[in-house]
């Protein structure tokens, strides 16, 4: 994902070659090493500019962005210490939509809402690699039986863990409600991708009946057995947003039932071939000038 912001420099760095009217921030861009993370996790207000979501969702930032109310008729942001309940609008409106479609199942009053985004997005302090172009979502896997809690109540209260088997399969607080919920996610055209533990992947793999193409969208991913990961595309005439690759065809749950077996029995590992070249030392953190050049705008705006 860092090729797209060098990408997007480079391309402004050969228009300004071809005589074309290149972007006024691109050198104090190019020269801001600041870790990014550092830079953008302080702001607390959006960038009042018309630019969107920016770059990819793992190395991109946001203008424009809204705030998910703290509290609604349907959902509770929580973690509000993070003041990562920030979003594109599509965003914003897809949480209370979902939210809305919660409060119909038994059991539930709506949703509580885990990290959005930061005011503008970017690379954050924790938890995240992605979730920085105000379209990634966390909904919490825990059932709200109200939606009155404090601000202290929401800083301790945790999710609920839905896994056994270290992810395997599901456990006994799993629910048709879970399905139903993630389906109708999946099933909203806004929706790019959800990520969620890879046993309940095969468990809605095995109970799915009728059409079954909204499955695709489901991706297991390791550490997502208390919330699941709405990722949505693209908003139309978003400029500078990067989209992800559509999932492969197909339903997905025969690449489900190999990423459990795979945690079942893990394969062997393989021998290091003495011949092979020393691996790359690891990256630093994101540095400001590896972002795309929209986010010193968006920096520098009111």
């Amino acid at each position: 994902m860092r090729k797209i912001g060098a990408a997007l420099v480079l391309l402004a760095a050969l228009a300004a070659c071809r005589g074309e009217q290149a972007d006024p921030n691109l050198q104090a861009h190019l020269s801001d090493r600041r870790i990014a993370r550092d830079v953008f996790g302080p702001q607390s207000s959006p960038a009042n500019i018309a630019l969107g979501p920016i770059g990819g969702y793992a190395l991109g930032c946001q203008a424009g962005a809204v705030q998910l109310p703290e509290t609604g008729p349907t959902w509770q942001a929580m973690r509000l210490s993070r003041n990562r309940n920030w979003a594109q609008p599509q965003t914003v409106g897809f949480v209370q939509d979902l939210s809305r479609f919660a409060a119909t199942l038994p059991g539930w009053d709506g949703l509580y809402v885990g990290d959005m985004s930061q005011p503008r997005g970017g690379p954050m302090s924790s938890g995240h690699a992605s979730h920085q172009s105000g379209l990634d979502m966390d909904i919490w896997m825990l059932p709200p039986d109200r939606l009155n809690l404090t601000r202290a109540e929401r800083e301790a209260i945790s999710s609920r863990d839905m896994q056994r088997a270290r992810g395997a399969a599901v456990n006994s607080s799993w629910t048709p409600q879970h399905e139903a919920l993630l389906r109708r996610a999946a099933e909203d055209p806004r929706v790019a991708r959800i990520f969620v533990f890879g046993g309940a992947k095969v468990e809605m793999c095995r109970n799915a009946t009728g059409d079954r193409s909204w499955l695709s969208k489901i991706r297991p991913w390791a550490g997502h057995n208390t919330h699941f990961h709405v990722r949505l595309n693209c908003p139309a005439g978003a400029t500078y947003c990067a989209d992800q690759a559509p999932p492969p065809a197909g339903d997905g749950c025969a690449e489900a039932e190999a990423f459990v077996a795979n945690i079942l029995n893990p394969p062997p590992a393989r021998p290091r071939d003495p011949n092979a070249p020393p691996p790359a030392p690891p990256r630093g953190p994101l540095q400001v000038n590896e972002l795309p050049v929209q986010c010193t705008a968006v920096l520098a705006a009111r």
